[in-house]
């Protein structure tokens, strides 16, 4: 490890070099001491330009706006867009940052860590920011502590932790993922020559509209890609920003300054979600690759101990969920190969629909007349793991919790309450519904064999606040809440897999990824429309997270029929999961399902730690999934029923360029899988 390089405020060393993967991140002092400016970011090596202030071409051209800085606030620039804007009680708004104190970078073995001491000690607000690097990754990790020095509140009408300033010009193109329910991770290109493009959620979650990643690929190098990801879980925005004739586009985003306001009290702090970048030369796989290298670090493992071959019974069952039932199911699964077998909804007190019981988490003695237990031994006896299904966010009102605490939801005061789904939205934000959830967790996971925990939640929360004073940042309060609660799950009890839902993949981000183990994309099991959902997942999340049923569902797009194999198919190539009515499979099935379990069980270890490369479209007549590993290659090729496919198949990447192609059988019709042994 090498020793911190320092450098006080306007002298001593005016450049940083932090390590990428590849290349360096390289900054240096702002002219003025008014931050850090990028100065390269790209391959290492040779020396670095010197900084000074543009060449301003008019009086109405402030030169800070025309300088790359890696973070600002409205009041250091004045013309172009800002990270942060603060206003004080007394009306005064914006900042003038400047360096106080010295800039340190941090060089180890793993990775580079840099902290900016800025300030405008008249307005009293300090702010340090940190640029983090590692040579395992190509990623860029920025944020920023916010501290006030204040005797009265700062308002931060936007909190955003730096950005990321790429190429652009008019033949910029952004790419995003965008959808709805059902229809999540579509791609989408929007030409961004002047403007601003700004995408997010108000609904308090990540939201199913749109992905926190933006890319940029500039018009003069279309195979250069710059992306950015925000890592955050409650109401955001990011933006792309690209000031005119300036040949740039900055990257940047944090909590939605829209819907909610954010205090520092006197001597407050607040620290910003962590805004990521990468630079890539490629296509849209060699980005992908890249931010499944940088998750690699956010997950506590990549193995197969906490992504199992899941049977869900939801679908055999509904709300009906009966003890004799439940035990016949967990026959079935086990014979197919299932690792653990999940109850979900419908297993607590007077939940008998959508209407009613949520926030009742109590197993229901009618359904359980002997316990829970009874059905716990029953799938430990076949050697399966037993999991279950919670929404602790979400309470209807026909419920003893609502009805003991109705003041424990969030609403805003003067307005009637309105539910979706049936149900409210607990304010977790609030310690002492932080509290209950913990409790009833702890409670549910220290008394019953619980392994699998799926965490779902079903609405959003479409009018967040609470009757007090200062009840803006209700969505950050609600967000940290969950954090830790997730936290608190993986600290005290390390066994239970987490899987993180929200009616479908309505809340996926960096941050859930680090704190649980596998996530739902979607609720759309169809094979063909999953497909399209697969596809635009695999962009910005790795295979290793993304949950996928077996399910005996129609596409709500695509209603082509599809076989028991293309199902499973297009299953494998993330966590396979099985949700259908197996005692309504008959021998065949059951049969033909095993041996597909039995296939994907040798093949995971190449799906959970491989490069991904994707070919074709999944709405044309061809499409594949190639998961490279170490030791093996897992393909796995489909086609449209009536299409003629290749019967052979070049694998991608450099180590299979003077390969043979690789035979597609087309074993069952509609699709193939095939596990190849490295240098076979």
């Amino acid at each position: 490890m090498s020793a911190p390089t320092t450098a006080p405020a306007g002298e001593g060393t005016k450049t940083w070099r932090l390590r990428t993967g590849s290349g360096e991140y390289a900054v240096g002092l702002a002219p003025g001491r008014r931050g850090l400016v990028l100065v390269r970011w790209g391959e290492p090596g040779g020396g670095l330009p010197e900084i000074g202030l543009p060449r301003r071409s008019t009086s109405f051209e402030d030169p800070l706006d025309l300088l790359p800085l890696e973070a600002t606030a409205l009041g250091t620039r004045s013309v172009h867009s800002a990270e942060i804007v603060v206003r004080r009680a007394d009306g005064v708004r914006g900042a003038r940052l400047e360096i106080h104190g010295e800039v340190v970078l941090e060089q180890r073995e793993d990775g580079d860590h840099m902290v900016c001491p800025l300030a405008d000690p008249g307005l009293g607000l300090e702010v340090e920011l940190h640029v983090r690097t590692s040579p395992r990754h190509e990623v860029v990790e920025k944020w920023a502590v916010l501290r006030s020095t204040a005797s009265e509140d700062l308002e931060l009408l936007r909190a955003w932790g730096g950005a990321f300033e790429v190429p652009g010009g008019e033949g910029a193109v952004v790419e995003l993922l965008h959808g709805a329910w059902s229809r999540e991770y579509t791609r989408a290109r929007t030409r961004l020559g002047a403007g601003t493009l700004s995408i997010g959620s108000r609904q308090g979650i990540t939201s199913h509209t749109y992905a926190p990643v933006m890319t940029v690929r500039g018009g003069e190098d279309p195979e250069l890609a710059h992306s950015a990801a925000l890592a955050w879980s409650g109401s955001w925005r990011m933006s792309a920003d690209a000031p005119p004739f300036t040949g740039r586009i900055r990257l940047a985003g944090g909590p939605d300054d829209e819907s909610g306001i954010l205090t520092l009290a006197p001597g407050g702090q607040l620290t910003t979600p962590v805004l990521t970048g990468l630079r890539v030369r490629g296509d849209a796989d060699a980005v992908a690759r890249q931010w499944h290298r940088y998750q690699q670090t956010l997950t506590r493992t990549t193995g197969p101990e906490h992504r199992p071959v899941v049977y869900n019974a939801w679908y055999a069952t509904g709300f009906d969920v009966r003890v004799d039932h439940q035990l016949r199911l967990t026959e079935a699964a086990a014979e197919i190969g299932a690792e653990v077998f999940v109850v979900d909804d419908g297993w607590f007190r007077g939940r008998v629909s959508d209407r009613s019981g949520l926030g009742d988490w109590d197993v229901d003695p009618q359904k359980f007349p002997r316990g829970l237990e009874e059905l716990i031994d029953g799938v430990r006896a076949r050697g399966m793991r037993f999991g279950i299904w919670v929404e602790p966010e979400a309470v209807n009102p026909d419920s003893d919790l609502y009805r003991a605490h109705p003041e424990w939801v969030h609403h805003v005061q003067g307005r009637p309450l309105r539910t979706l789904r049936n149900q409210y939205m607990l304010d977790l934000g609030r310690p002492e519904v932080e509290e209950w959830a913990a409790g009833m967790l702890r409670r549910l996971l220290s008394r019953y064999d619980i392994t699998y925990l799926k965490w779902d939640m079903n609405r959003s929360i479409e009018d967040g606040g609470c009757p007090v004073p200062g009840a803006d940042d209700w969505s950050w309060r609600h967000t940290r809440a969950y954090y830790r609660l997730l936290e608190m799950i993986r600290a005290e009890f390390p066994h239970v897999t987490v899987e993180g839902c929200a009616g479908g993949g309505g809340r996926i981000d960096h941050e859930v990824l680090a704190r649980t183990d596998v996530v739902w994309p979607s609720d759309e099991t169809g094979p063909r429309d999953r497909l399209a959902v697969q596809h635009g997942f695999l962009e910005a999340f790795p295979s290793w997270a993304m949950s996928s049923w077996v399910t005996d569902e129609p596409d709500v797009l695509d209603p082509d029929p599809a076989s028991l194999e293309f199902r499973f198919a297009v299953a494998m190539a993330g966590v396979l999961g099985i949700g259908a009515d197996l005692l309504a499979w008959d021998g065949d099935a059951l049969s033909r399902a095993r041996e597909l379990v039995a296939l994907y069980q040798e093949a995971r270890s190449t799906v959970f730690t491989s490069r991904v490369h994707r070919h074709g479209d999944p709405a044309g007549d061809f499409y594949a999934v190639q998961h490279t590993g170490k030791d093996a290659v897992f393909l796995l090729a489909y086609r449209r029923p009536g299409a003629s496919g290749p019967s052979e198949f070049r694998l991608a990447g450099p180590e299979f360029e003077d390969e043979p192609p690789v035979e597609i059988r087309w074993r069952w019709g509609d699709c193939d899988a095939v596990l190849l042994p490295r240098n076979a």
